[in-house]
């Protein structure tokens, strides 16, 4: 089949390479200026060197079989390594987080910036509206709950409706770099005030440059505050990391911060939606739990329905 995704993120790329691998025509569809998503890295250039930011996920653990098995190429390909630092089952992409989700789009048809309005089905072809004219035998999404609902939502109510009771958790995230490294001994600090989790980006495998910290704020604090000026919200979660040094922290040489509407999936334990006499699903974290296993099994629950049905 012809199949069109929307959304390049773990899941839709975990899906589609398992479809391509199949015999089936994919193409992806995603918003992003690149590759990334939640698995995002943010570089900064400052006078004193570039710096980078894991501002997304912060790593990610391997317990499913088949995952670990995919987890073990990617090693070997030198895209991720263990970070002992956050505990004996946690990896990082490497030089970022985003290493990843570059590795496995690669060999795929993925065009970003490419944000779809709306899909439209004509006798038994699905188009995607805004970015491309072609017909799809399938059409697959990929994107966070909040996102995917209006696309399902004229096509497959029931899907629509699982969606919008499966709301995401928002995060603030702040990125701050120094040319110094801060009096702060611990390379993660977590659940202290306002920050839900904080690390020192900078002592992750494969990273180098200057001191680097991305502190995010808890779920509540989010919410509370998610329609804050980023300046207010950096000045916020900063403070809260003063506290935990025991110098006074220099000026910082970057700080920004990102608004993660979409940050921690809910979790519909549906695992993956198809629709096969219309040929429509759904794949994401949203549909098993919020970590970036579910979503690459979520996609691969849903390739392998497709692959094992023919339809």
């Amino acid at each position: 089949m012809k199949i069109g995704i929307v959304g390049a993120g773990i899941a839709g790329l975990s899906c589609a390479e398992a479809l391509q691998a199949a015999g089936h025509a994919v193409r992806l569809f995603d918003k992003g200026r690149g590759a990334g998503g939640r698995m995002a890295t943010r570089r900064a250039a400052t006078p004193f060197g570039d710096v980078a930011f894991d501002h997304g996920a912060q790593y990610f653990t391997a317990r499913d079989p088949c995952f670990a098995a995919a987890v073990t190429d990617w090693q070997a390909s030198g895209v991720v390594a263990p970070w002992p630092g956050a505990g004996d089952e946690a990896w990082v992409g490497t030089p970022g987080m985003n290493a990843v989700v570059k590795a496995l789009s690669e060999p795929l048809a993925v065009q970003w910036n490419s944000p779809v309005d709306a899909l439209r089905r004509v006798e038994r072809y699905w188009f995607l509206d805004s970015v491309v004219d072609d017909p799809f035998d399938a059409v697959i999404v990929a994107t966070p709950a909040e996102q995917a609902a209006p696309l399902l939502a004229a096509h497959d109510p029931a899907m629509a409706k699982l969606a919008l009771g499966s709301p995401s958790a928002p995060c603030w995230t702040v990125m701050v770099a120094f040319r110094e490294r801060i009096a702060i001994a611990k390379d993660i600090i977590r659940d202290v005030g306002i920050i839900g989790w904080a690390a020192r980006s900078s002592a992750k495998p494969g990273r180098t440059g200057m001191e680097a910290w991305v502190i995010q704020a808890t779920a509540d604090w989010s919410h509370d505050h998610i329609e804050d000026e980023e300046a207010t919200v950096v000045d916020a979660l900063l403070a809260t990391l003063a506290a935990e040094a025991t110098a006074a922290l220099p000026e910082p040489v970057v700080r920004n911060a990102h608004r993660w509407r979409y940050a921690r999936a809910g979790a519909a334990q549906h695992g993956a939606l198809w629709n096969d006499t219309r040929r429509i699903g759904a794949v994401g974290d949203w549909l098993l739990a919020p970590r970036v296993e579910s979503a690459w099994l979520s996609g691969r629950m849903l390739a392998d329905r497709i692959i094992a049905t023919g339809r």
